[in-house]
């Protein structure tokens, strides 16, 4: 299948004091992308409307490769979904230092994500609708 690409906007403010893009703005930025892909109208959570339908981070791993400057420019977030399994699915983040697949990777992250019933507070099985969605993100290859 193919990965979801999107960019995301660090902001001036999530500078530290080596003038990088704070190591903690970069998981928010993986955070943000994570949602362009799962939120949009075609998805299953579009609207957050079905309470049955929630979501959990149960890990995040990190791997920070290169600096990240800010330089008011976008920065290119290739995610990608593997271990598809009945409940949960991992999520690969891979954050560019610029807007382009060429410029230097700064981080790799994978998250665990889990189906969650946020009304109950339990955890879930994803639907076949959910699964089907995650499906088209299925790459095989890895990349980073």
């Amino acid at each position: 299948m193919s990965p979801f690409v999107t960019h995301v906007h660090p902001r001036w403010a999530d500078i530290d004091l080596n003038r990088h893009v704070n190591h903690a703005v970069i998981v928010t930025l993986m955070e943000e992308a994570r949602g362009h892909m799962l939120f949009t109208d075609s998805s299953p959570w579009a609207g957050f409307s079905d309470p049955a339908r929630g979501l959990v981070v149960a890990k995040l791993t990190v791997d920070f490769r290169a600096p990240l400057d800010w330089t008011g420019k976008p920065v290119r977030v290739r995610v990608d979904v593997s271990d598809l399994r009945p409940a949960t699915f991992v999520m690969r983040h891979t954050v560019h230092c610029g807007p382009s697949e060429e410029d230097r990777v700064a981080a790799v992250g994978e998250v665990l994500v889990a189906g969650f019933h946020v009304t109950t507070t339990r955890p879930r099985r994803l639907a076949e609708e959910e699964r089907e969605f995650l499906a088209e993100y299925v790459v095989e290859d890895v990349h980073a």
